[in-house]
């Protein structure tokens, strides 16, 4: 029997756990029209993200880039980056996270619109 994975509900969208082993874990991640993560960077990871559906406005450091589907940009550890959707439609992406801790807790908050910081 297949389970269907539970979508974590953020104030941007949500994101849903695909596949999970030591050292690897892959999202299925959706952010509304008009609405973006947080600037923010990871101690102990790094990801890789490709976009499926809509339009992003991607920042990686002091650059910022359009991505459209098929499109894919690598986040060094420490890396400064923000995902956003300055569509009309829902930007959904996956992120392959690798490294040698994948918590939800190994995350630095520089700036965000939703005070998590």
């Amino acid at each position: 029997m297949n389970s269907v994975p539970a979508k974590e509900e953020r104030p941007w969208g949500w994101f849903e756990i695909l596949y999970e082993e030591a050292g690897l874990k892959v999202k299925r991640i959706m952010v509304r029209p008009g609405k973006r993560l947080s600037l923010q960077s990871h101690e102990q990871r790094a990801e890789n993200w490709v976009i499926v559906q809509g339009e992003a406005r991607f920042t990686l450091d002091d650059r910022v880039f359009t991505l459209e589907p098929h499109q894919a940009v690598f986040i060094p550890r420490q890396g400064r980056h923000r995902m956003e959707n300055p569509g009309r439609e829902e930007l959904v992406f996956i992120e392959v996270q690798t490294g040698t801790y994948l918590g939800e807790d190994d995350i630095v908050r520089y700036q965000d619109d939703f005070d998590r910081c």
